[in-house]
């Protein structure tokens, strides 16, 4: 709106609109949570944040997928400048494949880490969890009271992802993308609260397969879009595919 067509409004109704055109301008980013690919695990153990789990063969092929994907989507036109991971192994492993095909540098972000679980090291399994020392600890499932609260996961994930686009647009303006490789719950609860919607969920039920794909569009500050891909998805094993890991 022109400076002229505003000097005949009143003093608070040009201060709403100059509000209105100023977050018309704001500037586009989106920020893409890409989770790591299959680890390798023979044992079975809920490895959490223990150092030195590696991908296995076939979550190394899923980690080349989901670079391809972004590779596809640069071809296409969208501007991905930025690319950061989880300090853990299975992380920075799952992000190179990216880094090599976009060109970019990986950076750490320790507030991408996988949550905090007292469970960890442990083959977890019914009969384990049925042993009294455990029992304290699934006493409180929407906390959750075994681990890393989901409030304070959505909060430094938040931390990561605007940080993200911060980097984002100050490298390639308005439009410009950036990469975070993070973990399964981390992200889901990152989803859960950009969409508002309660963090306690159905941990059968999350939609966040391995080397998939959580987008979040923002408009300035403000989310307006998340979206949900998986590149890897031809890669799954046939007793999860289809299913949210």
């Amino acid at each position: 709106m022109s400076e002229k067509v505003l000097s005949k409004l009143g003093a608070e109704r040009q201060d709403e609109v100059q509000l209105v055109c100023d977050t018309r301008n704001m500037p586009l980013a989106t920020v893409h949570l890409l989770r790591h690919g299959e680890v390798f695990n023979p044992h079975g153990v809920l490895y959490g944040r223990l150092p030195e789990f590696h991908l296995s063969d076939r979550g190394v092929a899923m980690a080349v997928l989901a670079a391809e994907f972004f590779q596809a989507q640069r071809k296409k036109g969208a501007k991905i400048v930025d690319l950061a991971a989880s300090p853990l192994t299975r992380a920075q492993e799952t992000a190179q494949p990216t880094a090599t095909a976009l060109g970019l540098e990986i950076g750490t972000d320790q507030n991408l880490i996988e949550a905090g679980n007292n469970f960890e090291g442990l083959k977890v399994s019914p009969s384990e969890l049925l042993k009294p020392v455990h029992w304290k600890q699934l006493v409180n499932p929407f906390k959750p009271s075994w681990g890393e609260p989901y409030t304070e996961q959505a909060h430094r994930m938040r931390l990561a992802i605007d940080a993200a686009r911060d980097r984002a647009l100050t490298l390639g303006g308005s439009g410009a993308q950036s990469i975070l490789v993070s973990h399964q719950l981390p992200i889901l609860v990152s989803r859960l609260s950009a969409e508002r919607r309660r963090l306690f969920h159905d941990p059968r039920r999350r939609e966040c397969n391995l080397a998939s794909v959580t987008s979040i569009d923002f408009d300035g500050d403000r989310i307006v879009t998340v979206r949900y891909q998986e590149p890897a998805a031809a890669l799954y094993p046939v007793s999860v595919a289809g299913l949210r890991k």
